[in-house]
């Protein structure tokens, strides 16, 4: 696999070369786009004793470095395209995208992968930045890397040496802060907007956009976030993670960090994916941590109280979230996770929440799977997404909400989880969630409302702004009508949320205070 070099005979394009506070980093030119890969944005990789220790900032550097080639991925279980270019503990890396035309201040947009906290990363061939940035030249594109599963979010302060570990519960989310300090300090040399950044990301990503706001000092480096199918509610008590932790211990035969820290890459990943896996058991366990130190205890109170209040939201849901995932594991699978999973939610409910849930899902008819594939789509997207814009809206914040219906022509899949990512990243060449290709008009369209939302703080489209030349104008959400945008391939358009019922407000709105695990 090719790897960047410190360039020492001074034999580069300088065109093509920026400088930053951790080295000048010369990129690639493909037709009018300028791409930068892999450039580090710590001052040491989280390798040796630096495992499970927070990010270290970068340090002056006077060098000259090649920027043409990703850095790996996180360590991570098989399974996601990310990791088949290879994975390492040496892996925060970021990617810049930008077109060739001179401009200063372009809006900046910062893509958080998802993958459930434990698989993903920017070398996902999805993720390539390419063909939307040339399609919409007036902004600048930053994919960045985040440790995973047990390198990113492992409880090891309970341990007899884990007290000098009190990040390693929420490092992930640490990586992304280190990542976004260092776009704030050196996007300028690449024609951005320090000032005008929206982080942007689906799934584990969008739940990170709506979790990076509640810690403290982040604030300065975003004004905006971009959230789809990515809610607080992907988070997890400390019993929780300590739970998740001493299993793994047990089963790698370990008593104590340094014990953890003898164990290498491999053994950990053989050991995870047999017990937690996400692509070999639906494992999603893997959350970022309720510490009360990196996330408050209650993340739903926080935004009750305003602690997001000053950042605009878009941010929404797909009709058929979990049908990605009854796709991807078939129906016997599904059923078993399920009715687990199942069990286990009804374990934390007073009888008269059982009482609502059980009715809920018997009022689901169809084959076996319908009423958890609902009930779980409620629980994990829908009830939390709404209840995102009810509290940012209750606290005098913004959320422009929308609720994505199209679905995929790929068995049992719908409108499911991910199934919009090729209409955001104008891929439609990758259909694995699709199936087929979308509306081009349609998926134009969705990603100008995307840009226009990081260009103004409003994705409303004018009609010559719009693709298909009519005006598009998005509602934000209000406490009284609670308006959404329904992304419908033929007609995108605003509706009342009870005239889709997105959520069902007696039955399954109050799962969304039991968060996602």
């Amino acid at each position: 696999m090719n790897e960047n070099r410190k360039i020492n005979d001074g034999h580069y394009d300088q065109s093509l070369a920026v400088k930053c506070i951790n080295g000048t980093f010369v990129g690639k030119k493909q037709e009018n786009i300028i791409s930068y890969k892999g450039i580090p944005f710590v001052g040491q990789q989280p390798v040796g004793n630096l495992r499970w220790k927070a990010p270290v900032d970068v340090t002056p550097d006077d060098s000259v470095y090649e920027a043409y080639y990703y850095g790996k991925a996180p360590v991570q279980a098989k399974g996601d395209p990310a990791a088949e270019y290879g994975t390492s503990e040496e892996c925060l890396y970021l990617n810049i995208w930008h077109s060739d035309e001179a401009a200063d201040k372009k809006p900046v947009i910062v893509w958080i992968y998802g993958g459930a906290f434990d698989v993903g990363g920017t070398t996902d061939p999805m993720y390539d930045c390419h063909n939307f940035i040339q399609e919409n030249p007036e902004v600048i594109v930053v994919t960045i890397t985040y440790r995973l599963s047990f390198f990113g979010f492992f409880h090891l302060s309970h341990l007899p040496d884990g007290k000098d570990y009190p990040d390693a519960q929420n490092l992930g989310l640490l990586d992304q802060l280190m990542a976004l300090k260092w776009v704030h300090e050196n996007i300028a040399g690449f024609g951005g907007d320090s000032d005008n950044v929206t982080i942007w990301g689906e799934s584990a990503g969008g739940s990170s956009c709506t979790l990076l706001p509640l810690i403290k000092g982040s604030q300065k480096y975003f004004k905006r976030v971009i959230s789809q199918s990515g809610t607080p509610i992907m988070t997890r008590s400390t019993e929780q993670a300590i739970a998740v932790t001493n299993k793994m211990m047990e089963a790698l035969g370990c008593k104590t960090v340094a014990d953890l820290l003898k164990v290498s890459a491999e053994d950990f990943t053989d050991t995870w994916s047999g017990i937690y896996g996400f692509y070999q058991v639906l494992g999603m366990r893997t959350f970022p941590e309720r510490d009360g130190i990196h996330l408050p205890l209650d993340t739903w109170e926080a935004y009750a109280n305003g602690a997001a209040k000053d950042i605009d939201f878009i941010q929404g849901c797909n009709k058929d979230e979990m049908n990605t995932f009854l796709g991807a594991v078939g129906v016997d699978v599904w059923n078993a996770w399920a009715n687990g999973r199942k069990a286990e939610k009804l374990a934390q409910l007073t009888d008269k929440e059982k009482a609502l849930m059980e009715s809920y899902c018997n009022d689901i008819p169809g084959e076996s799977y319908e009423a958890t594939v609902r009930l779980f789509s409620q629980i994990m997207f829908n009830a939390p997404c709404v209840r995102l814009s009810e509290e940012q809206t209750k606290a005098g914040g913004k959320s422009y909400t929308y609720y994505y219906t199209v679905e995929s022509a790929l068995p049992l899949i719908k409108a499911g989880h991910a199934s919009e990512l090729s209409v955001v990243f104008n891929h439609p060449e990758y259909d694995g969630f699709t199936g087929r290709k979308y509306d081009a008009t349609f998926t134009k369209t969705v990603r100008k409302m995307w840009v226009q939302f990081a260009k103004t703080g409003n994705p409303s489209l004018t009609a010559d702004l719009s693709p298909d030349g009519k005006a598009k104008e998005w509602p934000l959400y209000d406490l009284k009508d609670k308006q959404v945008m329904v992304f419908d391939e033929f007609n995108i358009h605003q509706e009342k949320e009870s005239q889709r019922k997105i959520v069902d407000w007696d039955r399954t709105y109050f799962l969304s205070s039991y968060y996602a695990f």
